[in-house]
């Protein structure tokens, strides 16, 4: 079983940046795809941004030209550029990675909280 280590949560003014990094235990060459999501107090878990094994990357509408999710094979890493942060974007933030056979792997979560 793949373990994930997210890090890189904090606490930011509106229109700061910050780096999330999701580590994991072994490699993720072989990973179908890597994501990040979010969850809001009171609201549901939902999709931030994806990137299969082959770079082709997809974000959630409310995060496009502010956020990109990058993979870093060699080191096990996927990232979240977070740059133009807005109040909205206060909540958990996920990484998971889905095998070809589909089975999931979640981490713990960080945290994100960002102060107008």
């Amino acid at each position: 079983q793949v373990q994930l280590v997210e890090s890189g949560g904090d606490l930011v003014q509106a229109v700061g940046s910050l780096r999330l990094s999701c580590a994991a235990s072994k490699s993720i060459f072989s990973i179908s795809f890597l994501g990040w999501y979010r969850q809001a107090p009171g609201k549901q878990r939902e999709l931030v941004a994806l990137i299969s094994r082959g770079g082709n990357t997809n974000y959630a509408d409310s995060v496009k030209g502010r956020f990109t999710i990058s993979r870093d094979n060699a080191k096990n890493t996927v990232y979240l550029q977070m740059n133009s942060l807005k109040p909205e974007d206060t909540a958990v933030y996920y990484c998971k990675l889905t095998l070809p056979n589909l089975q999931a792997s979640w981490g713990q979560g960080t945290q994100v909280t960002v102060s107008s």
